[in-house]
């Protein structure tokens, strides 16, 4: 979760006010803006990533996808400095190959999947959740204290609902009896529990990745940061899986009919971490690890039944 109040750096690239992206420099160099090119930022968010790609590559054009309005509206700032380069629209991630075709985006340079939820949102405090909480953070949460947290909120929403995020941020640091773990503010890991169930986000992730495998041209990269464990477990194993040797897909079928070529190659086989300096400037970088690979010419495997990915409830 964002510290309320983080300042970028000075200098630091932004995109609309209040948002600082994380592993910028890095997210650049794994996903290599070319002049001219076409590229999809899967969780446009405040715009920072998008903002940067625009700025670094003359000419390419970014098609940015949120789901929520709020920040499609504020995006248009950023479009209109770069007339006919950023088009937005409202829609989820999981889409991204079927919005790319019908706006002639298609074949696609390069995605990139943000995973958090921007500061933006997370330090406006009347942006209000809704959901089913106990079991949510005791399977989601990955959090020690999911019984406690659970319970008090249970507890708390008999009596009335959470009407502002600032008041379960409250709830969770009065049980855990401090504000700060390791840096973070104690509630991060229940409101990315909750975040992450009330999204579907694990199986809108899922998708999300097997459309980009599928709209991406060969040579294309693919670039995703992932703050919380669950998301990055999930697209750690979709990348093992895609880069892997030729996989048999049944036995029954003949070698040449079976085997199931790497649609990826691994641009860095290990996450990249941001560093000190960006922690100290930008707190909500802490957790972060961005994974990156290329496309290869292989046709996109058939998502199916044998392609679990990750933990669902």
């Amino acid at each position: 979760m964002a510290t309320r109040g983080t300042r970028a750096a000075e200098g630091a690239p932004r995109g609309t006010v209040g948002h600082v992206p994380v592993l910028l420099p890095n997210m650049l160099r794994a996903l290599d803006p070319r002049p001219h090119a076409i590229y999809i930022d899967a969780t446009f968010g405040a715009g920072g990533h998008s903002a940067a790609i625009l700025a670094a590559a003359p000419g390419a054009r970014v098609l940015g996808l949120d789901r929520d309005p709020t920040a499609i509206a504020a995006g248009r700032a950023i479009a209109e400095e770069h007339p006919g380069r950023l088009r937005l629209t409202e829609a989820r991630f999981g889409t991204l190959d079927t919005v790319a075709e019908a706006g002639q985006y298609a074949p696609v340079d390069g995605v990139l999947f943000d995973l958090g939820v921007s500061s933006m949102q997370l330090d406006a405090p009347a942006r209000g959740f809704s959901f089913r909480i106990a079991e949510i953070v005791w399977h989601l949460g990955e959090e020690r204290s999911a019984r406690a947290i659970a319970r008090r909120i249970v507890e708390r929403r008999a009596q009335r609902p959470f009407a502002r995020t600032m008041e379960l941020a409250d709830l969770v640091a009065r049980v855990l009896g401090r504000e700060k773990i390791a840096g973070r503010h104690a509630a991060t890991r229940t409101f990315q529990a909750l975040r992450i169930y009330v999204n579907d986000e694990l199986g809108e992730l899922a998708e999300g990745l097997a459309a980009a495998e599928r709209v991406l041209a060969p040579g294309g990269r693919l670039v995703v940061i992932a703050f919380h464990s669950l998301e990055d477990r999930l697209v750690k194993n979709f990348l093992r899986r895609r880069a892997g040797a030729a996989e048999q897909a049944s036995r029954h079928l003949p070698p040449q009919a079976r085997a199931r070529l790497p649609s990826f190659a691994f641009l860095n086989p290990r996450p990249v971490s941001p560093g000190v300096e960006e922690i100290a400037a930008n707190p909500r970088a802490r957790s972060a690890k961005l994974r990156s690979a290329v496309r290869t010419d292989a046709p996109a495997w058939r998502q199916g039944a044998d392609d679990d990915l990750g933990p669902r409830i």
